[in-house]
């Protein structure tokens, strides 16, 4: 996490909303020698105002045996992200590169959830954004195929004892210099998406 308090956003409704947008998390546990990640997508909701995230894992990743024995897990959520070449600022003297990014971080201790349910709704879910294409369902599938794939599975549930993140979007710097970077950034493929975000901050 970014130590700048300026940088900081904490506004769950926000934090959701660029999760959903960019749910592949990041799932990081304590090992026994070394910290342990496994990439999972995330399906995140807001209930009574509270975080709910969900997401399954391997039976047989090493995440999962660390959670199984109640490591509490820190699931970290990257954005749309860019370089910041100095040059863009303009006359501004003795500038440094940086990088702007979008980020959420969820940390917790993950509770068991059903994996059938989980697996539904993962599916309705991303399928969803694939229309007009006929949705994907298990109903495809042979009953007996699909008890046996999700033996091999583990679904959980975490509502964060800490959510948060960071949107590092140039606000250090004058309205002339972010401007000069949304336009660096606009002629750049990889860019597009972050100066868009920083054309919100302008208004």
């Amino acid at each position: 996490m970014h130590p700048a308090p300026l940088f900081r956003e904490s506004d769950p409704e926000t934090l959701i909303a660029r999760i959903r947008a960019y749910p592949l998390g990041l799932i990081c546990v304590s090992g026994e020698v070394a910290p342990l990640v496994a990439h999972t997508p995330v399906l995140a909701s807001l209930e009574n105002g509270a975080p709910r995230l969900r997401f399954h894992l391997s039976a047989h990743n090493a995440v999962t045996r660390r959670l199984e024995a109640g490591a509490a897990a820190l699931i970290v959520f990257t954005g749309p992200e860019a370089y910041i070449s100095p040059d863009w600022y303009g006359p501004v003297p003795n500038q440094v590169p940086t990088w702007n990014y979008l980020s959420v971080e969820a940390e917790g201790m993950p509770v068991p959830a059903d994996a059938t349910a989980f697996l539904d709704d993962v599916s309705a879910h991303f399928e969803a954004q694939l229309l007009p294409k006929p949705p994907w369902t298990r109903a495809k599938m042979d009953p007996a195929a699909f008890e046996m794939m999700l033996r091999g599975i583990r679904a959980y549930e975490l509502r964060p004892m800490r959510f948060e993140g960071i949107s590092k979007l140039g606000q250090n710097k004058t309205s002339a210099a972010r401007d000069g970077v949304i336009e660096g950034l606009s002629a750049t493929a990889g860019g597009l998406a972050i100066a868009q975000e920083m054309r919100k901050l302008q208004g």
